[in-house]
């Protein structure tokens, strides 16, 4: 059954050629971890992915899959509209499972859905990874990460690195790192940002590749640590 997934629109082979001859270290763990698999969730407005991903903070996937459909089904099995959200008394989206700080967080993302500053998804396709970065980080609850997961994985952009995502640092660690073999993988082994950065500047335009294969490298150490969809 399609469920509006598809290839990203980047050429994944010449990402991955391109990678591995800046980086011959990255293209062993390509080598390893196999074919590019990602397929972009793309059916969703800006709003609606990110409508899902307030719910989803902090919150186990099962808790916070429960809480949406309890959401959708209040507003009669569709995603509501911004204009819905806003109108909707407090004590019936209060009643789906919102936290009061996610109730704020959608109202504010209904507020400026409405008033253009979240584009809609044609719009958001016009627009660069810093434009979108900057607006959609205005919207309460909604910060750099949240909007690197959307250009990765319903965006298809190709060049996103999340310098702070644990997956990714956990990844980098595991697979530039000399890391003592006899002791368990903690916190303080962690890639830093500033060297993932100096070290991602050889990966460009490919950024997000190399971050979906550091995210294989943590299950290639039996240690899953999979990105949200």
């Amino acid at each position: 059954m399609n469920d509006g997934r598809r290839a990203p629109r980047y050429d994944i082979v010449q990402a991955c050629r391109e990678l591995a001859e800046a980086d011959p270290k990255l293209g062993e763990l390509i080598a390893r971890a196999g074919p590019y698999t990602l397929r972009v969730k793309s059916q969703h407005s800006p709003f609606e992915a990110l409508l899902e991903s307030i719910i989803y903070q902090q919150l186990h996937g099962k808790a916070a899959a429960a809480i949406l459909k309890r959401l959708i089904t209040w507003f009669g099995e569709y995603h509501p509209t911004p204009e819905q959200i806003l109108a909707a008394p407090e004590e019936a989206l209060r009643g789906c499972g919102l936290s009061a700080g996610k109730l704020l967080a959608l109202r504010d993302l209904a507020a400026k859905t409405i008033d253009g500053t979240v584009p809609t998804l044609t719009q958001i396709r016009r627009l660069s990874d810093e434009e979108i970065l900057a607006r959609l980080t205005s919207v309460r609850g909604i910060g750099p990460w949240t909007v690197e997961m959307l250009l990765i994985f319903r965006l298809g952009r190709s060049d996103v690195f999340p310098v702070s995502d644990y997956g990714v640092r956990k990844g980098f660690a595991l697979t530039f790192k000399r890391l003592p073999k006899s002791k368990p993988f903690d916190a303080s082994m962690l890639a830093k940002p500033a060297e993932m950065l100096r070290r991602g500047e050889r990966w460009r335009p490919w950024r997000s590749v190399a971050s979906w294969y550091l995210w294989r490298a943590c299950d290639l150490a039996g240690s899953a640590s999979p990105p949200p969809e």
